[in-house]
């Protein structure tokens, strides 16, 4: 293509002006929803290798990995006894009720409550106290919260 004197390629040549939508330079804005943020570490090799292996096994690439075992970790709750505490005043409670209905239905029905029945509602109590006392916990923390904003 010629352009004045000179042979020039089609795609030196602008055709549309290109006005900046950001005082930021290039790759800068911050895109809601997007990762804009890097946290780096130092590892050796053998630490490398290990975590490799565990992205491997997990089918995932080792930054997707990392990143969800990062944050994994940081989103734990601290092991509180209170919680500890609470799930197992909790467990007695559920499981006191629950055998004396499972006794007063069998008494009801002429039968005895049998082995199993009690070993059942004893492994349904263990299953559900640790979620049962945090729900509690945090039930008891929101009002709390609550209440707390609507003092003086």
């Amino acid at each position: 293509m010629q352009h004045g004197d000179k042979a020039v390629s089609p795609m030196s040549i602008p055709r549309i002006q290109a006005t900046p939508q950001s005082s930021l330079p290039f790759g800068d804005e911050a895109k809601p929803g997007f990762r804009t943020k890097t946290a780096a570490t130092r590892l050796t090799p053998e630490e490398l290798g290990e975590l490799e292996a565990a992205a491997e096994r997990a089918e995932q690439a080792l930054s997707e990995w990392l990143r969800g075992a990062a944050l994994c970790a940081a989103r734990q709750r601290p092991p509180d006894p209170a919680e500890l505490v609470l799930a197992e005043v909790w467990v007695v409670r559920y499981a006191l009720l629950n055998l004396f209905h499972a006794a007063a239905e069998a008494a009801a029905e002429g039968r005895q409550l049998s082995p199993d029945s009690v070993l059942k509602i004893r492994d349904q109590a263990d299953a559900r106290k640790l979620q049962q006392a945090r729900k509690l916990l945090d039930d008891f923390l929101a009002r709390e919260t609550k209440q707390k904003g609507r003092m003086p």
